[in-house]
């Protein structure tokens, strides 16, 4: 939840700064590599840990993966 609410600041924050530069290029480009860039890894590592530990949580409680289609059902 708490990611989300940065993400969204750490958005606005960068706008503003593309808004800021004196060409549409510049903008674009420092909305880009200041913005969705960081983000996009951010989010990439983040929802990577998250899928593993419920992919864990899931194991441990013996139930099949409903995406592996080597599994027995």
């Amino acid at each position: 939840m708490y990611l989300y609410i940065i993400a969204i600041g750490w958005a606005y924050v960068v706008l503003m700064m593309a808004v800021t530069e004196k060409s549409i290029v510049a903008g674009v480009l420092t909305f880009v590599f200041y913005g969705l860039l960081p983000l996009g890894i951010v989010f990439y590592i983040t929802l990577k840990q998250l899928r593993r530990s419920r992919m864990a949580a899931k194991e441990r409680l013996g139930q099949p993966d409903r995406a592996d289609p080597h599994t027995d059902q």
